[in-house]
């Protein structure tokens, strides 16, 4: 039996974690939350993991307010940096493999193709400054770490842009999205799959890995197949970055090169509109 700690247990990612664990009869998981395991508290984290088999910690929490991280610097780097760091300390001393979920936003965004591990980063906000840092402080402390880029994520389960736009659908007539941002949707339950492959199939290339969803989009086409694969009838207009200005500052393509997650760990990806549909599918909003 595989022990696994998975920390913001009520989060998006862990959500779609439980929705699947069942299909992997040899893991035994752990959910907490930050009122069972606040990871800003390097010594509670010490304690969590005093007489545990722990053999992989997915980190889960995350401070993703984007916007608002540009006015809460302090709470987004307890949790982005901090957090990481004392995971990463815990896990060396307890011979834990940790697994990081970090972002696209590392990168400033002013590439023109997808973005591979070894890029420069440049990160142009707090959120993604504290994530960068995140990582940085685990690959200090941990070898035994896989650090996963991932970019827009979206599920049947907890806030994303799936969700908010077809919640904006039910009162709007036409709706202004988005359409010089360029990246990949990804299905949450796709990335989880992934993680849980990587922890059953007990792969030790450890490092930074990128995992997104197949193809390219600008959130204007994101909204545009999501109304079109839900049989909404909705007038979308494309609008540029400058037109709807926002605290933080987004990369304007943050495409991300899979090549190295699919040859390193034999992960096959699905096309972003195809996983759509599964997440539409299970949705009944």
């Amino acid at each position: 039996m595989i022990n696994i700690l998975v920390t913001g247990g009520n989060g998006q990612l862990a959500t779609c974690i439980k929705d699947i664990e069942s299909n992997y009869s040899n893991l035994n998981i752990i959910y907490t939350d930050s009122d069972t395991l606040d990871i800003t508290d390097f010594k509670a984290v010490q304690s969590f993991f005093n007489n545990k088999t722990i053999h992989y910690c997915i980190n889960c929490a995350a401070y993703t307010a984007v916007d608002k991280a540009e006015s809460e610097q302090q709470i987004a780097k307890e949790i982005n940096t901090l957090g990481p760091s004392n995971l990463a300390r815990v896990c060396k001393d307890n011979n834990t493999t940790l697994i990081q979920i970090s972002t696209d936003f590392v990168f400033k965004g002013d590439k023109s193709v997808a973005y591979i591990e070894t890029d420069t980063t440049i990160p142009t906000g707090i959120y993604a400054l504290t994530k960068l840092e995140g990582e940085q402080e685990i690959v200090k402390y941990l070898k035994q770490h896989f650090i996963i880029r991932t970019s827009w994520l979206y599920s049947e389960n907890g806030n994303n842009f799936m969700k908010t736009m077809i919640k904006l659908s039910h009162d709007r007539n036409e709706l202004n999205v988005v359409a010089d941002q360029i990246g990949t949707p990804t299905y949450a339950t796709d990335l989880a799959e992934t993680i849980l492959k990587i922890i059953t199939t007990n792969h030790q290339e450890y490092g930074i890995y990128h995992y997104s969803n197949e193809g390219v989009a600008s959130w204007y086409d994101f909204a545009k197949a999501i109304f079109e694969e839900a049989h909404i009838n909705i007038k979308v207009l494309p609008i540029k970055t400058k037109e709807y200005p926002t605290p933080a500052k987004r990369p304007h393509f943050s495409v991300l090169d899979k090549s190295k997650i699919k040859t390193s760990l034999n992960i096959e990806i699905p096309y972003w509109r195809d996983s759509l549909k599964k997440a539409l599918s299970n949705y009944n909003g």
